[in-house]
């Protein structure tokens, strides 16, 4: 491991691109959609559901049936 000597100061921070001559993104483009764009899928919701009512079932039978 090397030895430095002398003034040591921090890295210069890394530099950003300036965002200001970049269009804003197309709301239709696919990449330009969040994350949060999944959970309005069908299928997904469907699985939630199907999971969600599963726990408050064993939930439900935990707390008033055992």
């Amino acid at each position: 491991m090397a030895h430095f000597t002398g003034e040591q100061h921090a890295p210069d921070p890394p530099i950003r691109p300036d965002t200001a001559d970049r269009p804003a993104p197309d709301p239709g483009d696919p990449e330009a959609r969040g994350c949060l764009f999944a959970l309005s899928q069908p299928p997904l919701i469907l699985f939630l559901t199907v999971i969600g009512v599963l726990l408050l079932v064993s939930g439900v039978y935990d707390r008033f049936w055992l």
